[in-house]
């Protein structure tokens, strides 16, 4: 995800710079109806017969809210964890632990339409990730080595499951997140019941994703963001309200979702001090895990969910994530972007209440 994200940034100041003047003119696509059953298209599935389950178990109108969903008050919550506040959100007291886990530049806010409903029948945790929303965002530079790696995110997810959930949980992830949910369920699969991965990142920046007359040109141009002055004007240009909607409606394909609610939601938590230290690491960061190299060693159900319209981790990349024996479905979302949570809520609340009944 990060080298589509660095792709948008750079268009974006680009157009920025070229007529600050011009509005925003969004991409065109067709609004989302607010109900599945007024879609065109119904789920696409790989894997048939998990598919038909999934859909009955939605019933006629699977973008009903439960009653007591409206009534599921969202709280917000501060653990400490290795020293550093994590900011995260929670509701509802009964049935299976679901923990929500962001993608890059993100928070637990891009879950708002989703903790209510899912905290109807289950105890639901959001959790901020170190570094990003709300949670500490601790220099980099200042700690040594790497540290905004899977590796830590992974063992901060384990250690909240532990010491803030106090049970096993399901995992549900969206882009980079996913990777953290998986490197997590690898690392202690006594904790993980379950993942459901939504448009998880490829990590085409990856080292191993590059020709290698093409490394070196990558190394040069992390070594320029992460040690020039380059970076954080390049940063700066970014976090502003007109290019993070700009981006926003790029990843979207029904922009109508891209409110300035969302903007801000996303844009606020990166004006923080150190934002932009973590921000450059992590675009820097091209080792570590890859999904593929993940999936193999992960011992509980994963479910993978992909919008049909993602313009950063296109569809017909992910499909080969359904030949894994973990995988046992692979579900294509209809006219859906990069972050199917939010911007298609009424497809992803049933498909994870399905799951969650189906392996608890």
């Amino acid at each position: 995800m990060a080298s589509s994200v660095i792709s948008s940034c750079f268009s974006t100041v680009a157009r920025r710079r070229i007529s600050s003047s011009l509005p925003i003119v969004p991409s065109q696509s067709q609004s989302h109806p607010s109900s599945f059953a007024t879609r065109n298209s119904p789920f696409v599935s790989i894997k048939a017969s998990n598919a038909e389950r999934i859909q009955e178990a939605f019933g006629s109108d699977p973008s009903s809210t439960p009653a007591s969903a409206s009534s599921s008050q969202v709280q917000t919550g501060i653990w400490i964890w290795r020293g550093y506040r994590i900011r995260y959100q929670y509701a509802g007291t009964a049935g299976p632990a679901l923990v929500l886990i962001h993608g890059f530049g993100a928070n637990s806010d891009h879950w708002r339409k989703n903790i209510p409903f899912l905290a109807a029948s289950n105890s639901v945790y959001a959790i901020d990730l170190i570094g990003y929303g709300y949670s500490d965002k601790p220099n980099p530079r200042e700690l040594g080595g790497s540290f905004y790696t899977f590796d830590t995110w992974a063992d901060q997810l384990n250690s909240f499951c532990s010491e803030v959930v106090g049970d096993r949980a399901f995992f549900i992830c969206n882009s980079i997140g996913g990777l953290v949910g998986l490197q997590a369920a690898v690392t202690d699969p006594s904790i993980c019941k379950g993942i459901v991965l939504l448009d998880i990142s490829l990590r085409m920046l990856h080292i191993k994703k590059q020709p290698w007359y093409g490394r070196p040109f990558i190394k040069s141009f992390q070594s320029l963001l992460r040690n020039t002055p380059v970076g954080k004007l390049f940063f700066n240009a970014v976090a502003t309200s007109d290019s993070v909607k700009s981006i926003l409606c790029q990843c979207y394909h029904d922009t109508s979702a891209v409110t300035d609610e969302l903007v801000q939601i996303i844009l606020q938590p990166g004006l923080d001090p150190g934002a932009a230290d973590v921000f450059l690491e992590f675009i820097c960061y091209s080792d570590g895990p890859l999904p593929e190299e993940l999936l193999p060693k992960v011992e509980c159900p994963v479910l993978v969910a992909w919008g049909e319209k993602d313009p950063w981790e296109p569809v017909e990349l992910g499909r080969a994530y359904a030949d894994f024996k973990a995988v046992e479905d692979f579900i294509v979302l209809p006219n859906v972007g990069h972050c199917p949570q939010d911007e298609a809520p009424d497809l992803v609340n049933p498909m994870v209440e399905s799951f969650v009944r189906r392996h608890n």
